[in-house]
């Protein structure tokens, strides 16, 4: 399954990240982003922080001001199966890019503009499955830019990468 980017966000810390065109992603993130809260946010089982266009696009039409990058993603990606890209999913961005999934976020209070009555439990995966932002760590380091190709791997494919990493 293939998707594309939509936007690359960063900040120098806090909500909302601002679109840039191209960064570079290592294991601990997307260059010149940064984290007020190092507990909650960044390291490399949560490197980088991804969401759906799909999904904002729904949320807005429910009335919720949200925008790319305003809930703190770093990548905001179109034309995937948002329910497909689970904890150990594999994305394959652009020519070298290599992401796995670790674990769906929490939403917190920072959030909270950027939903109708500051109701940020909307994209809680314990109370709206489905609607939640995803952390990645970073497998293969590489850049990221604005429309490029995200794959969705599975199966043999997404296995003979991992292992080859592993070894």
């Amino acid at each position: 399954m293939t998707g594309r980017i939509v936007q690359v966000s960063v900040s120098a810390g806090g909500v909302p990240k601002t679109a840039v065109a191209r960064a570079k992603v290592t294991a601990h993130g997307l260059e010149g982003d940064g984290h007020r809260d190092h507990e909650h946010h960044g390291g490399p089982e949560r490197a980088v922080c991804i969401f759906a266009v799909e999904a904002i696009e729904a949320l807005r039409a429910e009335g919720h001001p949200i925008v790319p990058g305003g809930l703190g993603e770093n990548l905001t990606i179109a034309g995937l199966d948002w329910n497909a890209v689970v904890p150990e999913a594999i994305l394959k961005i652009g020519d070298a890019l290599i992401l796995q999934i670790t674990r769906y976020t929490s939403p917190c209070v920072n959030i909270t503009r950027s939903f109708l009555h500051g109701d940020y439990s909307r994209v809680s995966q314990k109370r709206h499955p489905g609607w939640s932002r995803v952390y990645a760590r970073v497998l293969v380091p590489g850049a990221v830019s604005t429309g490029d190709p995200v794959h969705l791997l599975a199966g043999t494919e997404a296995r003979q990468i991992v292992g080859s990493l592993q070894r």
